[in-house]
């Protein structure tokens, strides 16, 4: 058995369908058909100027139908004066031919209710009840109680209704209104909060760069205008003595201009990864490698990895580039092969060679050896800083695979 909810099924759902301003209006003109009708037959049945009786008839319909016709197209939300005015003189017309009509007094009510302000619509719904009174009056010269009670609690009841169809009306306007203002307040809001948002990133960047750029002229700048300055003296000096203590203090200043230099660039993210994810930075140094090394490479990166800290895109981008390096430089490979992927907790980068391979040191190593033992320590150290590490495996002949691995959530520590 299904068990998917049916629209009926919503009380809010039935109370749009069954509520709605254009159901209740076509009701209205399901209404007054069907009293057309019943008054048709019931002058057919009586004899009394039948013919006369269904031009009437006609004619009564084809005015409404027009008026309602010529309301949709035009779009307007309410019905003519005039147009009303003749519908009235129609129906006396019909009156005078037959007092079945009076059935139709039923639709009128509901008309002037809906279509005319509240004191002109009792006005002219007290004319109309007045005439049923008078057409039963002027055809059998009398008016039984039921003939007067009767109208009057169909024109009450009829009246009644088209004035809370008129409400309706003006609650849906109302409704529509507040809906358009939330839609736009809302879209005004996100167009706001994309500005901020844009303006947010901006100061970013201009408080980013202003840092930057007084890092490097209290730093790089001044060391670098100062280097200048000591060689432009040892360049002129003609002491030996002067001139070899000048290029001294140029090898001194050199050494801190680079210290300060590899301690900005480390406060930044790497460029790599400005504007691409981890798996899109491996694949541009990737294909860098292959360029320089005309090795075959391959890239393996599995789907639906999830979203990496920084520092962890970071120290595994390194460890590749680390390890692309040694492999170029030792390993004397054909073929080399990156993947990226999660086992449990941990996201793991493998770098897998064909190349000679070598006997891995297994205790710590502390000095550059043709394997890049002095590499894989760097390598090893940076994953440990974050709560990971790497594995190596190796033997001579049988190429080489390193396996960094990394928590997927970082501890507040290492982050």
């Amino acid at each position: 058995m299904s068990t998917t909810a049916q629209p009926w099924a919503d009380p809010q759902q039935q109370h749009r369908h069954f509520g709605s301003p254009a159901l209740l209006r076509w009701g209205q003109h399901l209404v007054t058909f069907i009293l057309v009708l019943i008054v048709l037959l019931r002058v057919f049945a009586s004899g009394q100027h039948p013919w006369l009786s269904l031009g009437l008839s006609i004619l009564f319909v084809a005015w409404y139908s027009a008026g309602f016709i010529r309301m949709a197209r035009s779009q307007a939300k309410h019905l003519p004066a005039w147009w009303l005015a003749v519908l009235l003189v129609i129906w006396v017309a019909s009156l005078a031919s037959s007092p079945e009509f009076m059935w139709l007094a039923f639709s009128l009510w509901l008309l002037l209710g809906h279509q005319l302000p509240l004191l002109p619509s009792i006005l002219w719904s007290v004319v109309v009840y007045a005439f049923t009174l008078l057409a039963p009056y002027l055809h059998n010269l009398e008016v039984t109680l039921a003939a007067a009670a009767g109208p009057l609690v169909g024109g009450l009841f009829a009246w009644g209704i088209s004035r809370g169809y008129l409400q309706m009306e003006r609650d849906a306007e109302v409704r529509t209104s507040l809906v358009d203002s939330l839609v736009r307040a809302q879209q005004e809001m996100a167009d706001l909060q994309g500005e901020l948002a844009r303006s947010q990133h901006e100061a970013g960047i201009a408080t980013e760069r202003t840092r930057l750029a007084r890092e490097i002229h209290d730093t790089v700048a001044q060391q670098l205008s100062s280097i200048g300055l000591h060689a432009k003296a040892a360049e002129a000096s003609k002491d030996p003595a002067a001139a070899t203590a000048a290029l001294s203090r140029i090898d001194e200043l050199s050494g801190q201009a680079l210290t300060d230099l590899r301690r900005i660039i480390a406060a930044l993210a790497p460029a790599e990864l400005d504007s691409q994810a981890l798996a899109g930075a491996l694949g541009r140094i990737l294909e860098n490698f292959k360029t320089d090394s005309k090795l075959q490479t391959r890239l393996d990166i599995e789907p639906g990895l999830p979203a990496l800290h920084p520092n962890v895109q970071i120290a595994l981008l390194r460890t590749a580039q680390s390890a692309l390096s040694n492999v170029l430089r030792h390993a004397q490979a054909s073929t080399v092969a990156l993947s990226l992927g999660s086992s449990g907790d941990e996201v793991r980068l493998d770098i897998v060679d064909d190349g000679i391979g070598f006997i891995p040191n297994t205790g710590r190593t502390q000095t550059s050896t043709h394997t890049g033992g002095f590499g894989l320590t760097a390598m090893n150290q940076r994953l440990r800083e974050l709560g990971g590490g790497l594995d190596v495996e190796s033997s001579p002949g049988e190429g080489t695979a390193l396996c960094a691995h990394l928590p997927l959530r970082l501890a507040k520590d290492n982050s």
